[in-house]
């Protein structure tokens, strides 16, 4: 079975998982990070190189105060808690969003995670916080504006690969396949630069019931698909071939 190098995960459905079980929302939140650390745990065995999780997107500040100060205890817990554990087993953690408007100890919880597992060379953990697709592609054509008006660059040299490099997600490879838990089908504003040709597969159980084997179902239906990035397919091309 051919494993993507990476996968990104957009981890829903914490909320409806505990409601059906008349619980509040919060423990739909901590079960759901127990299904992350048993993906994180699987995903070097089955040949992912990144992984890439929505944990906090830029539109989730709206939820009620509670939630959001409940979400926030959640993250300095799982670092606090899995960062040396996450270290020890050679993983590299990488944060993308916007962090200018984060509280202090919460930037530099992050900061650290990163500085502490910056040379690691196992799994590399992207971490996807007051994340939003749409603001990251500003926040990058600013900077791409700032390079034009210090003279680095000319509007009309700026090229593909120029654009990408100045995207949080600069030195990622785009992810190969995206999966979204609760049967919802749709990308919420993630990686919307980067899944451009990114295979998409909506599992129908909730984030909190997510287990490495849906994780090997994933992959599995991605190994049975033929990414063809605009062309055409391998058969499709053999037989354009033969009408010439």
């Amino acid at each position: 079975m051919t494993s993507p190098a990476h996968i990104a995960i957009i981890m829903d459905g914490n909320g409806r998982w505990a409601k059906s079980r008349g619980l509040p929302r919060v423990a739909g939140h901590r079960a759901g990070v127990e299904a992350l650390r048993d993906v994180v745990r699987a995903a070097p065995g089955l040949g992912i190189s990144f992984l890439t999780v929505y944990a906090f997107s830029s539109e989730n500040w709206s939820r009620p105060k509670s939630e959001v100060s409940d979400l926030m205890g959640l993250l300095k817990l799982f670092i606090r808690r899995d960062l040396a554990e996450l270290h020890g087993q050679g993983v590299r953690v990488r944060v993308i969003g916007d962090r200018e408007s984060l509280q202090p100890d919460i930037r530099s919880l992050l900061e650290e995670a990163e500085t502490l597992t910056r040379h690691n060379t196992g799994l590399t953990l992207v971490i996807a916080f007051n994340y939003g697709g749409r603001d990251e592609i500003v926040r990058a054509v600013r900077k791409l504006s700032e390079a034009v008006l210090q003279g680095k660059i000319q509007p009309h040299d700026i090229a593909v690969h120029d654009f990408a490099a100045a995207l949080d997600t600069s030195g990622i490879p785009d992810p190969d396949l995206v999966i979204r838990t609760s049967g919802e089908q749709r990308l919420s504003n993630f990686l919307l630069w980067q899944a451009a040709y990114s295979e998409l597969v909506f599992v129908p159980c909730y984030w909190p019931d997510f287990s490495s084997a849906h994780l090997v179902e994933a992959l599995r239906d991605f190994a049975g698909r033929e990414r063809r990035f605009g062309g055409l397919s391998s058969q499709e091309a053999v037989s354009s071939a033969l009408a010439r």
